[in-house]
């Protein structure tokens, strides 16, 4: 059976913790950036710890066949 491959997108996308934790991007910084407040902006700015129901899925992805 050949070896399971990484899911680049989800990687890229995706930044485990030192303790396993899966962080990623929060959405709305990309565009239309003027109607939001700047207290907004800054708390769209900092990583969020992904839903522990899709965390073993996720994690699947990024190292397939291992644990993180």
């Amino acid at each position: 059976m050949p070896k399971m491959k990484t899911h680049k997108a989800t990687a890229k996308r995706l930044k485990v913790t030192g303790t396993g934790k899966l962080m990623h991007k929060q959405s709305g910084t990309g565009h239309i950036l003027i109607k939001k407040s700047r207290k907004r902006k800054r708390k769209l700015a900092i990583l969020k710890q992904v839903a522990s129901v899709d965390a073993p899925r996720l994690s699947k992805l990024i190292s397939p066949g291992g644990k993180i």
